[in-house]
């Protein structure tokens, strides 16, 4: 395997509440360990893309333990052979800003993205339709398209049908309804949302108590709930957008879109 330049990526770790994606707030040298896993998790993925051939798919990482959530999956991107860099597999997905409330659009290397030491280094791999794969991967060479849909504060508990915050997970999803949308041009993220809603997209629905939530608030910059409305948020039911949900949507809304599992225990081990 062709081994790409890294640069450490780890997830913030939160005690009270989920935490879905982030940048670490200073450099430190990867832990050979992890520096092994990652690259065998990047590699086994690679051979996986490699015979699915997909021209766009999406690749789903496990952050951390969200099994109290009765989810597995937290964190989601896009990844495609970038013309510009080789034809070599790339990654791309928005990720916070060492705990702050902004976020970038970053690409990187399948190496890159296990980088972040995550709970496990199970994947998963959901290969759209190929019309869809099509429309993201002229969506993808555009930056200025990709940037439209980018929202400028981020919230890892982002409600869907706002645009006052975004999480990763939401761009990914605002990404796949200008793709999949055939009647109507989405160019931003108010178009994107209303197509959703539209077509019944689903959040899940995370029960967080008030003690968790003003825990969060108070004490973490990249977590909000003021966009969420107000019945629920006072009932502890907080909708977001989590891998789970994007796969049933795109499951349910095309014929054809395959998901598969990259488990670590078929991690190969380099030599």
């Amino acid at each position: 395997m062709r081994l790409i330049h890294l640069t450490l990526a780890t997830i913030l770790s939160c005690t009270m509440l989920p935490t879905w994606a982030g940048r670490p707030c200073k450099d430190e040298a990867p832990k050979t360990e992890v520096f092994r896993q990652a690259m065998s998790a990047a590699y086994a993925n690679q051979l996986e893309l490699d015979k699915l051939k997909p021209q766009v798919a999406l690749i789903a990482r496990v952050g951390q333990d969200l099994s109290e959530y009765r989810l597995k999956f937290s964190h989601i991107g896009f990844v495609w052979r970038d013309p510009s860099q080789a034809e070599q597999w790339r990654v791309k997905h928005l990720l916070n800003q060492c705990g702050t409330a902004q976020s970038d659009l970053w690409t990187e290397g399948l190496g890159n993205f296990f980088m972040d030491d995550p709970f496990s280094y199970d994947a998963l791999i959901i290969v759209p339709p190929p019309e869809v794969q099509a429309k993201l991967y002229a969506w993808l060479s555009d930056p200025a398209k990709m940037q439209k849909m980018r929202g400028e504060r981020y919230n890892m508990l982002a409600y869907p049908f706002s645009t006052e915050y975004q999480n990763s997970n939401q761009w990914v999803l605002e990404g796949l309804a200008s793709a999949m949308s055939r009647d109507l041009e989405i160019k931003n993220r108010e178009q994107a949302q209303q197509w959703l809603k539209l077509m019944n997209y689903q959040p899940t629905e995370l029960k967080i108590n008030t003690l968790k939530r003003l825990g969060g608030r108070m004490f973490r910059a990249n977590i909000a709930f003021d966009d969420h409305p107000t019945d629920r948020r006072m009932s502890g039911k907080i909708d977001t957008i989590t891998v789970d949900s994007i796969v049933s949507f795109l499951q349910l809304q095309t014929k054809g879109s395959r998901a598969y599992v990259v488990p670590a225990q078929a991690v190969p081990a380099l030599q």
